[in-house]
Order: C-alpha cells, then sequence, then structure tokens
C-alpha cells in the first residue's frame, strides 16, 4: 500500500508558478510510475505528466508542455510538479498517482493522492 500526500497548491496570479510536491508513504516508490493528473470544476479529469520509475524519461500533456517540469527525488520518496507560466485555465485539483504503467490513463493508475487545489487568477 502506498499513501500519496500532495501539497504546495494555492492561489496565485497568471504568470506566476507554483511547485506541487508529492510524498509517498508506506513504501518506497522508486519501482513506480508517477503521474500528475487534475481536474477542474465541470470538467473530466486529464493527465499533466508522467514520469519513469528511475526519472529518465518524462511526458507531458500539450497544455502542459514548455512550462511544467516533472521531477522525482527517490531517496526522498518524493515527486514534484513545477508550473511555470501559470494560466486562469491551470485552475484544478492536482493529483498525485502511482502505478505501473507509463500510461497518460487515469485507470492505469493504481493509487492516488487527495488532492490539492490550484487556482490561478486573472
Amino acid at each position: 500500500q502506498v499513501q500519496l500526500v500532495e501539497s504546495g497548491g494555492g492561489l496565485v496570479q497568471a504568470g506566476g508558478s507554483l511547485r506541487l510536491s508529492c510524498a509517498a508513504v508506506g513504501r518506497t516508490i522508486s519501482s513506480y510510475v508517477m503521474g500528475w493528473f487534475r481536474q477542474a470544476p465541470g470538467k473530466v479529469g486529464e493527465f499533466v505528466a508522467a514520469i519513469t520509475g528511475t526519472g529518465d524519461s518524462t511526458r507531458y500533456a500539450d497544455a502542459a508542455k514548455e512550462r511544467f517540469i516533472m521531477s522525482r527525488d527517490n531517496a526522498k520518496n518524493m515527486v514534484y510538479l513545477q508550473m511555470n507560466s501559470l494560466k486562469p485555465e491551470d485552475t484544478a485539483v492536482y493529483y498525485c498517482a502511482a502505478g505501473w504503467v507509463y500510461s497518460v490513463y487515469w485507470s492505469d493508475q493504481r493509487y492516488w493522492g487527495q488532492g490539492t487545489q490550484v487556482t490561478v487568477s486573472s
């Protein structure tokens, strides 16, 4: 069992930056693919970014490319999402997820955090 706890969300003005963190408790995450997903009010949840277990490969949704950077520190059992040049449309609850498939799909994730709210004002 892996428990994931996100932090770092908040209110930021458009153009600003936030760094989300995801702490894993209960088991080392080095063998898991980690991902970030988000869900805005009234919208379907969507993939944001994923990173392989070793951190040697990342993939991003088109909306996140060039602005977001996902990283991990397996020694600390942590995953991060650096978000730059934030836009109002980035407003959503952001979820950290762990699984065994390098996938963009919610259904492929095995463990989820409780989410952290990110609000970007215009």
